[in-house]
């Protein structure tokens, strides 16, 4: 099968499609390049589609090169037969190559090989066959050597057959079907640890017997998670007798003494080499659907969080606040940079609240401040109370911020070259205030994984996690465009295009030589050659450039079009900027090529009607109940203001002001079933909630979504 049937058949995407995409990759083009410029090639597949693409390119690739490792270790061996060749070549996934591949496999010292190497191999056949009169006189001719008696032939012809029935394709894939149908997950505490306080979060798996094919992803992590650390021990099951009487009935087909010796070997394949194999590969199959539904609400949540709203070019004042260290202030200008920091202490044990606030107030007159960014962590609710108490010349808005991942930030090498003159402190901070005007701009600078809106990110596959992360993270950069002139090299890092090497040099260039005036200037960036101008430049903006199409997701290849369409308007491409009612005299058969059909001419005219349009709302002012400090002043029944921080399978958690998020669960998302979790509610959603139950001992709060 060639790699585009093989795609076909696992997307059912147009031959056509397929075809032309994976040219266009293996011509370097990335997912949003081609998704977005590439329409008239690709049939308008989308992003997702052209993901599956690149996902079942690479499945394909790595079968082909472990076929081709296989053969070549099977010629080696002098073992390869035209029929086993086919049969490689044929398959289309792993698991069959590999069973094909199992009986020649040079693996440790076993039974069966040491049996072979007493001469017992002739001997087993003859049991195989099944019509043996007189087995034990048969075997009694093999006692030689270390073959001390009649019973050490028998039991190494049985090794032997043991091994034979371990690698039947038939057998293994009957078994397969068995786990996938009818195993069960279950476990058990370990005695000596199940007083332990660390235990206790794992105490509802103590005692726990599931489905394999139905456990929850959530659930299955979390009691995996139990094992590593040793609190449980976990123990796959189906029905044995079932297994082998079907085993059985595929092998034996006499009633004689080889048959006997034959049901002993089967029982001892089955228990020594078939079912710890096959159990492992079933809780492994398990594991990797887990990982995957994991790291899909990872990935969901990611992306809600990156296109998170900003709040703009404003001038911030953002704090990280604290009790016995105080409050760490900065004062950022509309693009970011640090203007000035220090300390305030209003709180315990220094209790300095007066001059706080007059210190937040001189400093909000002094550098214009249109906004104020509150870190949620260590004392935030005192922190936002003493902010609302002060009376402000100008209409300045308060936000309160997510810290999550702001330590990791203010800690690492970014940080440190971004300011090598400032402490982590600092550096938190202006990483609060910077997520306030732009969450994606500042949270790219962070590993995804650290930024904590996922569910068991550390116990899933890490290399699958940080590839579709990275995705994500490539995805949304794109999707909103990058300013070139005021971008770190974090963010033009992920352009199309671009990545860590080139975005260092557009940086390094943009300093030496100031902003870029123009696209065209982009191609002066040392290294920076055309295919990479052709993958990234429509996703670089330029601010008031003197081409406005700079400023827009128009591909600069594409600029002849819009300078015909003027030219055909009598008007100035700038006038055909925002001017709906112009754009719409235009008829867009008229400028169709070969290459360039409807989809990217209206796509055109869409984004000339809003150049350069963030797809991101505009950040809203949120307060949390002010009566609300802690999880003794919750009871059941009230009525909260809340935000949410993290959205799993089983439901969301919400942020109603205090050191615990409160769990919606799933069933309590609204008064049906529910199914998908983010079809109600999505990360950093506002929202009012129902308090259903508070257990303080637990520090776990029950809720329920209002609206």
């Amino acid at each position: 099968m060639s790699m585009i049937s093989y795609i076909i058949s696992q997307t059912q995407l147009s031959d056509v499609s397929v075809k032309n995409t994976v040219e266009l990759l293996n011509e370097a083009c990335t997912v949003p390049f081609i998704s977005r410029y590439r329409k008239e090639r690709t049939g308008n597949l989308d992003e997702v589609q052209i993901g599956d693409i690149v996902k079942y390119k690479e499945q394909f690739e790595t079968l082909e090169k472990r076929k081709a490792s296989v053969l070549k270790a099977l010629e080696e061996q002098e073992v390869l037969t035209d029929d086993l060749k086919i049969k490689i070549e044929t398959t289309q996934d792993l698991t069959t190559l590999e069973d094909l591949y199992l009986p020649f496999k040079k693996s440790r010292k076993t039974k069966a090989e040491t049996a072979r190497k007493n001469g017992l191999e002739p001997l087993a056949k003859i049991i195989m066959s099944q019509n043996a009169s007189d087995l034990e006189s048969i075997a009694y001719k093999y006692v030689k050597g270390e073959i001390a008696s009649v019973e050490d032939a028998l039991e190494g012809a049985r090794h032997i057959i043991s091994e034979w029935v371990n690698e039947r394709t038939d057998v293994r894939n009957n078994i397969r079907k068995q786990l996938e149908r009818f195993a069960m997950i279950s476990s058990k505490v370990v005695k000596s640890k199940k007083e332990t306080e660390d235990a206790q979060k794992f105490r509802d798996y103590f005692e726990w017997e599931e489905s394999l094919n139905r456990i929850p992803s959530h659930r299955l992590l979390a009691i995996l998670r139990a094992e590593k650390e040793g609190f449980i021990k976990v123990k796959i099951e189906i029905d044995q007798e079932k297994a082998l009487t079907k085993i059985e009935d595929r092998i034996i087909r006499s009633n004689n003494a080889c048959s006997k010796q034959i049901e002993i070997a089967i029982q001892d394949a089955y228990k020594r080499l078939l079912f710890p194999s096959l159990s492992n590969e079933a809780l492994q199959n398990a594991k990797e659907k887990a990982d995957a539904s994991a790291i899909n609400v990872f990935a969901k949540n990611l992306k809600q969080l990156l296109l998170g709203s900003p709040l703009g070019e404003k001038r911030v004042l953002a704090i990280d606040p604290g009790f016995r260290t105080g409050c760490k202030i900065v004062c950022l200008d509309a693009q970011g940079n640090l203007k000035h920091n220090e300390t305030i202490y209003p709180h315990p044990p220094k209790s300095d609240s007066l001059g706080a606030m007059k210190k937040i107030s001189s400093l909000s007159e002094a550098y214009q401040i249109e906004a104020i960014a509150i870190g949620n962590g260590t004392a935030s609710r005192e922190t936002e109370a003493l902010i609302r108490k002060i009376h402000f010349k100008n209409d300045i808005q308060v936000f309160v911020v997510s810290e999550a991942g702001a330590s990791i930030y203010s800690a690492s090498k970014i940080a440190r070259d971004e300011f090598p003159n400032y402490d982590v402190t600092v550096r938190g901070a202006v990483s609060i205030g910077r997520r306030l005007q732009d969450p994606l701009a500042e949270l790219v600078k962070i590993e995804a994984k650290s930024i904590g809106v996922g569910q068991y990110q550390h116990d899933v596959d890490q290399t699958k996690l940080k590839s579709e992360l990275d995705t994500v993270v490539v995805s949304c950069v794109n999707a909103v465009g990058v300013n070139i002139n005021t971008a770190s090299t974090s963010l033009m890092s992920y352009v199309s295009g671009i990545g860590p090497k080139l975005a260092e040099n557009i940086f390094n260039y943009r300093t030496e030589n100031g902003v870029f005036k123009s696209r065209n200037a982009i191609k002066k960036v040392p290294r920076l050659g055309e295919k990479a101008f052709e993958q990234g430049a429509a996703f670089l903006r330029i601010k008031e450039a003197k081409n406005p199409l700079d400023d827009s997701a128009v591909h600069p290849e594409s600029y002849v079009i819009v300078e015909k369409m003027a030219k055909d308007l009598d008007k100035p491409i700038s006038e055909l900027i925002g001017n709906s009612t112009l754009l719409q005299k235009l008829d867009l058969k008229k400028y169709c090529t070969d290459s360039v059909g409807l989809p990217t001419l209206q796509d055109i005219i869409k984004e000339l009607e809003k150049p350069g349009l963030d797809i991101r709302e505009q950040a809203k002012v949120f307060t949390f109940n002010q009566n609300i400090k802690s999880i003794t002043d919750l009871k059941e029944g009230q009525l909260l203001p809340g935000i949410v921080n993290n959205v799993t399978n089983f439901g969301a958690f919400v942020d109603i002001g205090i050191k615990e998020s409160g769990l919606i669960h799933i069933s309590n998302l609204a008064d049906r079933f529910v199914s998908d979790v983010n079809e109600h509610i999505s990360l950093h959603q506002q929202v009012i909630v129902k308090v259903l139950e508070v257990d303080v001992a637990r520090k776990r709060i029950q809720l329920k979504l209002h609206k």
